[in-house]
């Protein structure tokens, strides 16, 4: 029988440098994409897929991202009071479950698989799935929805996978693969950032994954890897052979908020697709874009 997916780990303990100076007192997570912060656009996109309970791996100074999922009375009161309802119903249609939200601390830089162990009394002996919500992808169907479905099929691990030039490889976590049917691929293999010569596929994995509870049991050695970090990606590879693995070919467009041309490139396309906006975002593209 395969358990049901419920619970999301968000690893949202980083500096956010290369947002500087914007991010010196603002978690990089609420940095918003149109009118909504990151953060949510993960929360909204995880609870899309069926997922209810929501872990947060915090750093210091990382309070607003727990108050944005609060009620905010005084907030409220002030809007009804001044009749405006659609703001009210826009805070009230994503309010949260007393309780779904927990946050754990991580309290050293060591790395996206340090990260996740820190959530390993959240996670438990259950299935989860993990957002980076410096990925952000926009979609018909949200990706984490893809990728639960993927799992609900398998009942395995299940990671979003993208092809990227080979050249850029070493920038990722690439996957070596078995069976393909041009959807969903084996992981017979996974290896962090490799040069372009030594890579086994040009496969990369997004900050998109539901893993097996089994992966912090390898994770708790505390084996470092790349960067002298505790890599997330060494650690689901011991999961290869014990438990289904594979990679999912999702749909959709997939952008990189943590560095400024990729969120750039978000404003414009989440804006794209919003009619009170479309319009209008157009016009003034068509004026800078004139003399290219």
């Amino acid at each position: 029988m395969i358990k049901p997916l419920r619970k999301a780990v968000l690893p949202v303990a980083g500096l956010g440098t290369r947002f500087l100076p914007a991010t010196k007192a603002m978690a990089k997570e609420m940095l918003p994409v149109v009118d909504k912060p990151l953060i949510q656009y993960a929360i909204e996109e995880a609870r899309a897929a069926g997922i209810e309970q929501f872990c947060l791996v915090t750093g210091r100074g990382k309070t607003a991202l727990v108050e944005h999922f609060d009620i905010a009375y005084e907030l409220e009161s002030t809007l009804r009071a001044r009749g405006k309802q659609k703001e009210l119903d826009a805070l009230r249609s994503w309010h949260m479950e007393p309780g779904s939200i927990v946050t754990v601390r991580q309290q050293e830089p060591l790395g996206l698989g340090h990260a996740i162990w820190c959530a390993r009394a959240f996670i438990g002996d259950d299935p989860f799935a993990i957002l980076l919500p410096d990925d952000l992808v926009l979609s018909e169907t949200p990706c984490m929805k893809q990728l639960a479905d993927a799992y609900a099929e398998t009942g395995g691990c299940v990671v979003a996978v993208t092809e990227v030039p080979r050249e850029h490889t070493s920038r990722y976590g690439i996957l070596d693969i078995g069976a393909d049917d041009g959807r969903m691929a084996e992981v017979k293999g996974l290896v962090e950032k490799p040069k372009p010569e030594d890579a086994p596929s040009n496969l990369s994995i997004i900050g998109r994954y539901i893993l097996r509870p089994e992966v912090i049991g390898h994770l708790a050695k505390m084996e470092r890897g790349a960067g002298n970090e505790v890599q997330l990606t060494d650690g689901m590879a011991k999961l290869i052979g014990e438990v289904p693995f594979h990679g999912l070919r999702y749909e959709g467009k997939r952008f990189d908020c943590g560095d400024k041309i990729g969120f750039l490139e978000a404003q414009i396309a989440f804006a794209l697709k919003r009619p009170d906006m479309a319009g209008a975002v157009k016009g003034f593209l068509k004026n800078y874009c004139a003399d290219l």
